[in-house]
C-alpha cells in the first residue's frame, strides 16, 4: 500500500509539472487564433469561441518579419558550418594528439563555457568593429560561431575519445595520414554526436537577442528575434499578433528537433562511456 501510494505522489507530481510546463505554450497557441476583439473578454477564456487566421497573416506581413526570418536561417546555417568546422578539428587533437600545454588549453576552453555571454558584449564590440564587420551578418557569424565551439569541442571530444584507438593503428599500419583517419574514419562514426550539437547551438542561436540588437543597425539586415521585439508597443501590444509570430518562430526548430529526436539522446549518451 505504501508503494501504491509513492507511486501516486510521484506520479501526481509529475503531472502537475507537465501541465505547467505546457500550459504556457497552449495559452500562447490558442492567444493567437483569437480575434482582437476577444483578447481582453471577461471572463477570460482559455478555449476562444471563434478562431481566425489573420493574426499569423498580419504577423508574416509586418514588420519585415518574412525578411528577418530568411536572415536567421542564413546565419543560423554559416554559425554552424563554422562551428562544427572549428570544432571537429579542435576535438580531433585533444583526442588524438599529445602537445604541450594540451590540459591547460583545454581548460581554459572549457572555462569559457561558465562566462554570461552579456559580460562580453563591450569586449566583443570593439573586436568587430574593428575587424569591419560591424552592421553585417559576418559580425553575428563570428560571435555565434566563437560561444558554441567550447561546449561543441567537449561533446564531440568525448565522443573522439570513445572511439577504439586500434582504428588508428590500422590506418597508420596501410600509410594513412591523421587526416585521412579524420575524415574518413572518425567524422563519419561520430555522426550521432553533431545531432545534439546541431539541435542546441541552432536553439541558442536562433533565439539570440541582445548581440542582434548591439551589432545590427540596418533594418534589412536583423534577425527574428529583433521582429518578435517590434511586436510590442511602448504603450499597447497586440498580443495576438506577438504570439503569432512567437508560434512561426520557434516552427523551423520543433521540425528539426522531430527529425532528428532519435539520435538525440543517443547522441548525448554516446561519449559518457569510453569503449
Amino acid at each position: 500500500m505504501r508503494t501504491l501510494w509513492k507511486s501516486i505522489i510521484l506520479y501526481g507530481l509529475l503531472t502537475a509539472g507537465a501541465v505547467l510546463s505546457v500550459y504556457p505554450l497552449i495559452y500562447m497557441l490558442l492567444t493567437a487564433f483569437k480575434p482582437m476583439t476577444l483578447l481582453f473578454e471577461f471572463p477570460p477564456k482559455l478555449i476562444p469561441s471563434e478562431l481566425t487566421w489573420d493574426n499569423f497573416a498580419e504577423a508574416w506581413a509586418s514588420q519585415n518579419f518574412s525578411i528577418y526570418m530568411f536572415n536567421s536561417v542564413i546565419v543560423t546555417i554559416a554559425s554552424f558550418i563554422l562551428i562544427f568546422a572549428l570544432s571537429a578539428m579542435l576535438a580531433f587533437s585533444f583526442s588524438r594528439f599529445q602537445f604541450r600545454g594540451k590540459r591547460m588549453v583545454f581548460g581554459i576552453l572549457m572555462g569559457s563555457l561558465v562566462i554570461p555571454s552579456l559580460t562580453l558584449i563591450i569586449p566583443q564590440f570593439m573586436l568587430i568593429r574593428d575587424l569591419g564587420l560591424f552592421d553585417s551578418h559576418w559580425g553575428l557569424i563570428t560571435v555565434y560561431a566563437a560561444g558554441g565551439i567550447p561546449f561543441t569541442t567537449f561533446l564531440l571530444k568525448g565522443f573522439f575519445d570513445s572511439i577504439s584507438r586500434d582504428i588508428d593503428e590500422s590506418v597508420e599500419m596501410d600509410g594513412g595520414s591523421a587526416f585521412k583517419l579524420f575524415t574518413a574514419i572518425i567524422l563519419p562514426l561520430s555522426k550521432p554526436a553533431f545531432v545534439p550539437a546541431t539541435i542546441f547551438n541552432a536553439l541558442v542561436i536562433w533565439e539570440e537577442f541582445p548581440w542582434a540588437l548591439t551589432i545590427i543597425n540596418d533594418p534589412l539586415k536583423r534577425t527574428l528575434p529583433i521582429a518578435l521585439a517590434n511586436f510590442q508597443g511602448q504603450y499597447t501590444t497586440q498580443w495576438g499578433i506577438v504570439f503569432a509570430g512567437s508560434l512561426i518562430a520557434i516552427v523551423p526548430i520543433i521540425v528539426l528537433f522531430v527529425l532528428l529526436q532519435r539520435y538525440f539522446v543517443a547522441g548525448i549518451t554516446a561519449g559518457a562511456v569510453k569503449g
